[in-house]
This record gives structure tokens, sequence and C-alpha cells, in this order.
């Protein structure tokens, strides 16, 4: 009877081993991939929080300033930062007036200006999308890697004990899996992130770029009927 509660309380005891317990196991070079994809995991986390917060705002500022060119309302560059920042570009360029210079010209080197002052506040949104990319295609490798070194430790146990029991295999197996595991953790919200948001910046790019075609064709439109006016 103690034998048989005995023998049930083994797979008690060892049967279910934690994180903890996985980490304090493991090889020191295991321990080292693991400690990196954890860092990882947790640097992929931060980044999709404030892109969460920032991608937010900026996409906010982009809908208004192209809802406030297509109402026809008046541009304003106290509406956002997105918005001073592309009307003080496209109005430098429209003061400078180069003579034998026709409209099309003009309002070429207007949107230009203007494409590139968007696309610049919207360069914040490009911050940890290498990183993302990284992790996404990095992750599953390191955590192979400590896969590979704990498997190699377990044939090294069992040459040195010369036992081929589950007993002898099994910790280094199962510290090598968890570390496969922790490549998967890290990786696979690296790779949803990253797709969401080379997306949404893509998105965001385009509708800047229609937003700039919109206003290059209204400032130098209202140019030209000032200098009819004056004439």
């Amino acid at each position: 009877m103690d034998a048989t509660i005995a023998d049930a309380a083994v797979p008690a005891a060892h049967g279910h081993l934690s994180f903890v317990d996985f980490f304090l196991m493991a090889d020191p070079v295991v321990k080292s991939v693991m400690l990196i994809l954890v860092l990882a995991s947790i640097g992929v986390w931060v980044v999709v929080v404030q892109k969460m917060a920032h991608g937010r705002q900026v996409r906010r500022q982009v809908a208004a300033f192209s809802d406030t060119l297509l109402a026809g309302r008046a541009l304003d560059p106290a509406q956002s930062p997105f918005a001073r920042q592309v009307l003080g570009a496209a109005a430098r360029e429209l003061a400078f007036e180069p003579e034998e210079e026709s409209l099309g010209e003009r309002r070429a080197r207007v949107e230009r200006a203007a494409r590139r002052a968007g696309f610049d506040a919207l360069k914040a949104l490009e911050r940890g999308l290498p990183f993302l990319a990284t992790v996404s295609s990095a992750g599953p490798f390191i955590g192979l890697f400590g896969t590979v070194w704990g498997i190699m430790n377990s044939f090294s146990a069992i040459a040195a004990s010369q036992d081929t029991s589950l007993a002898v295999v099994a910790p280094g197996i199962a510290e090598a899996l968890f570390a496969t595991a922790l490549g998967l953790v890290a990786a696979v919200p690296a790779v949803i992130a990253y797709n969401r948001y080379a997306t949404a910046l893509r998105r965001l790019q385009g509708e800047v770029q229609a937003a700039v075609e919109r206003l290059g064709g209204e400032l130098v439109h209202r140019r030209a009927m000032q200098h009819r006016s004056t004439d």
C-alpha cells in the first residue's frame, strides 16, 4: 500500500514542472537562449503598446486633414501637428515663384514638398518595425538552437550514465522543447504585429499621397486666381 502511494507521488512531484523549473534545470547555453527570447517577447509587446497609442493619434490627424480637404473647408495649421507640418512645407514652396515656371511645374513642386513633409510625419510609425521583423524571422531559429543544444545534452547524459531510460532523457528534452516554445511565443505576436502595422503604414501613406494631390491642386489654383485678380 505504501509502495503504491509512493509510486503515485513520483509523477505528482516530477510531472508538473513550472517555467521556472525548466529554466533552472537548463544548461547555461539554453538559459541564455531562453533569456534572449523572453526579452525579445517583452520588447515585441512594448512596441505593440507604443504603436497602439501613437498610431491611433497619427491616423486621426491624417483622417481629419483629408476630411477637411474633401469637405472644402478652410485649412488650419493649428488643426494638428500633421497639418502644421504639411501646410508649412507647402506654403514655403508656394511662396517661391521662379520665373518661367508653368502651373504644372509649380504644383508638382508644392506636392513634392508636402508629400515629403507628410511622410516625415509618418516616420515615427516605422520605428520598431525592423525589430518586429527580426524577432518574427529569427525567434524560431533561436529557439531551435536551444532545442538542438538541449537534445545534445540529453544524448550526452545517456552516454555518461549508460542509461536509456526516460528519466535520464526527459529533462533535457523538456527544456529543449521549452526553448522552442519560447521562440514561437516571441515570433508569432511579432509576425502578426509586423503585418498589421506595416499594412496600416502603407495605407496611411496612400491617404497622405491622395491628400497631398488635392492640396497641391487647391493651393496652386488659389495662387493663380490671386495673381489674376491683381493683374
